[in-house]
């Protein structure tokens, strides 16, 4: 059976964040992950998880200012020292949390930037930090997006073309069920081709990214074709409840 987790961005936005830990495991998750704990004090985050007995299964490292339209810092030739001061705090985060997973962001391609140097800013960013996470103990993913104009990672094939050129072991793909349909569909035979090269994944429908159920994806399937090919790790709901929370979990029942 797969092991699923809620992301507390997206689910259980009722309550206070701080309290979502414990809403999550009331409604049977035993898995959480946010992508932004920096602006949660990191002890109070702490409390918050092991209070309500759940395991931190991802966190991303900072964005940049996403008020401005920043989505990930590592394709950025003028942020590299933002970019590794922040794999440093990612790691302080996760170390606390017990967080055996960082998601890292491409991010946007600066406007007027010289492609090849941004390639290789990617690659020697996600390389930098694939070893500084190897040394703590932590899996780096990286994950294609379909919902950010510009982005410099959006495909399957992409994301193991730049797998193979940084060239390290401690570095996956984060495999989003609803951003790849989007973009690209053939979940469940790309999901079997590419199994060792999943470190983590995420799912909502598509195309308005609510509960399973509420568009194209036949989700007892892919569940369970998940579960047939050996996947061992996280499955984490990252979608906007239709109708809230609660009401959203109709797709969790049979797996509890």
């Amino acid at each position: 059976m797969p092991k699923f987790a809620a992301n507390l961005n997206f689910l259980f936005t009722e309550v206070d964040f701080m309290q979502r830990f414990a809403a999550a495991r009331a409604a049977g998750f035993r898995g959480v992950e946010f992508p932004v704990p920096y602006d949660h004090d990191r002890d109070a985050l702490v409390a918050a998880a092991r209070g309500a007995g759940v395991e931190v299964v991802l966190i991303n490292s900072p964005v940049g200012n996403f008020a401005k339209g920043e989505r990930g810092l590592a394709c950025d030739p003028d942020r590299v020292s933002d970019f590794r001061a922040g794999i440093g705090e990612a790691i302080g985060y996760a170390r606390a949390l017990g967080c055996k997973r960082i998601n890292c962001l491409a991010g946007i391609v600066p406007r007027g930037a010289d492609p090849r140097r941004v390639r290789a800013t990617l690659v020697e960013n996600l390389r930098f930090a694939a070893g500084a996470l190897a040394d703590a103990g932590i899996l780096l993913v990286t994950e294609p997006l379909s919902t950010h104009p510009g982005f410099a990672l959006t495909t399957t094939a992409q994301a193991l073309d730049l797998l193979r050129e940084v060239g390290v072991a401690n570095l996956k793909i984060q495999y989003d069920l609803f951003h790849m349909q989007a973009m690209e569909g053939n979940l469940a035979r790309t999901i079997e081709a590419e199994l060792p090269r999943i470190g983590h994944m995420q799912f909502a429908d598509v195309p308005d990214r609510h509960e399973p159920g509420t568009g194209e994806l036949n989700f007892d399937f892919l569940f369970g074709w998940i579960d047939r090919v050996g996947y061992d790790g996280w499955v984490s709901a990252e979608y906007h409840p239709a109708r809230g929370t609660a009401a959203s979990l109709g797709w969790l029942k049979p797996y509890l």
